[in-house]
């Protein structure tokens, strides 16, 4: 018993270390020195500049798109009661990729609220997703996981199916241009996009803290949480929809950034246990850190080029993936 409390807090510590460090390391690597003394008394200054209006704002950004990512891979894994489920297993980043294909090819220059044709298109792609998700739901008397994660692979493949389609159609500028935006990218400039995604993470997270101790009883089973006073169809759907749209808006602006809601909840599960009423803010939290880290890993391995964020987490994502089904195949036999 004393040897489980030390190594819970030793977690705990390092835990604690990796998230503090990714808010206070990373401002401050990147080409160039910055002074933080000027940085924080001339709000007018070169560092101030940098810092508050490039770095600050991709760290934001990275940390929401990260959070996200996670916390719906924990939720989708307990709700699919499957390990491997991820927030792309229903397809939503799928949608979200056509929809910029699609605005890359039809080369659209539009700009609406600060955000891009891309962009706009995109959320339009997962939105469409998100419907279909919808449908498949409300269309089955009861809730099928196995029958969602087969809609969600087939959506996927039909999506994909199309943005191959279009990249056949495109020249070597246009495919470049499409390829370069599906391997998935925190770059901004201001605030926009981080607030933005800030306005849907916020009380989608706190939604399912909320619901973390039905989350608790429906990985027993659909029967037992139904005895148990959970109202298992509403939280089902409701948790699908609010999750893609969250997948969905992340998609939208970062682009596709795989397994980051594989690899952050298995870990924090191996750490802390099954319990969601931890692991569901604890995926928010460390998993925002860990793209923030593969962020600042991806702006500095080839320095100074940059490599895009989604080579780095599926680099990392890929040999964990392959121990998952390993584990499980041990486990089953």
């Amino acid at each position: 018993m004393a040897e489980k409390k030390v190594g819970f807090r030793f977690n705990t510590l390092l835990l604690v270390l990796f998230v503090f460090s990714a808010f206070t390391i990373p401002p401050f690597l990147g080409e160039g020195s910055i002074r933080v003394d000027t940085a924080l008394t001339r709000w007018h200054s070169q560092d101030a500049l940098v810092i508050f209006s490039l770095r600050l704002p991709r760290i934001v950004f990275a940390f929401l798109v990260g959070g996200g990512l996670a916390l719906v891979g924990a939720a989708f894994q307990a709700l699919l009661r499957n390990d491997l489920a991820t927030p792309y297993t229903l397809g939503v980043s799928s949608g979200g990729a056509l929809g910029a294909v699609l605005a890359l090819k039809l080369g659209l220059d539009v700009q609406l609220l600060g955000f891009s044709s891309v962009t706009l298109l995109s959320i339009a792609g997962s939105f469409l997703s998100l419907l279909i998700i919808y449908w498949v739901a409300q269309s089955r008397s009861g809730f099928a996981e196995y029958s969602l994660i087969l809609a969600g692979v087939t959506i996927s493949l039909t999506f994909s199916a199309f943005i191959l389609f279009i990249h056949y159609l495109s020249d070597f500028t246009e495919t470049f241009r499409m390829i370069r935006w599906l391997m998935g990218g925190l770059s901004v400039t201001g605030w926009t996009y981080p607030n933005t995604l800030l306005v849907l993470f916020l009380p989608i997270t706190i939604f399912f803290i909320y619901h973390a101790q039905a989350f608790n009883i429906l990985t027993m089973g659909s029967d037992l949480a139904r005895t148990k006073g959970v109202d298992v169809p509403d939280l089902q759907k409701k948790s699908l929809i609010l999750g893609s749209l969250l997948v969905g808006a992340a998609v939208s602006m970062a682009g596709p950034i795989g397994f980051v809601g594989l690899i952050v909840p298995h870990i924090l599960r191996l750490l802390y246990g099954p319990d969601h009423r931890r692991l569901f803010w604890l995926s928010a939290v460390v998993g925002g850190a860990f793209l923030i880290w593969c962020d600042t890993l991806a702006r500095s391995v080839i320095y100074p080029a940059e490599v895009p964020v989604g080579i780095i987490t599926s680099l990392l994502g890929g040999p964990f993936f392959i121990y998952l089904l390993v584990k499980q195949k041990r486990s089953a036999g």
